[in-house]
């Protein structure tokens, strides 16, 4: 458990899986962990993920980043 989860009070990493303007979770849980950073989304903060990726992001500015690299590496490809 990291600091961010002892300062939530997060007990159980939940699995969702991603579609376009909802979530369904797999596996229930308190939290997801942003595919790029890695911190801790509480489920009710989470707002951004990736149906394609099926993955959560902390924010929208990380969303983008995680956009531009993918599309990056898909056009050298």
């Amino acid at each position: 458990m990291n600091r961010f989860e002892k300062i939530l009070n997060l007990r159980n990493e939940a699995q969702l899986e991603y579609g376009g303007g909802d979530f369904r979770i797999v596996v229930p849980g308190d939290y997801v962990r942003c595919a790029v950073t890695d911190v801790p989304i509480p489920l009710e903060e989470l707002r951004y993920w990736s149906v394609d990726l099926q993955e959560a992001y902390s924010s929208a500015e990380v969303s983008l980043k995680r956009y531009l690299e993918v599309r990056s590496a898909a056009e050298k490809a």
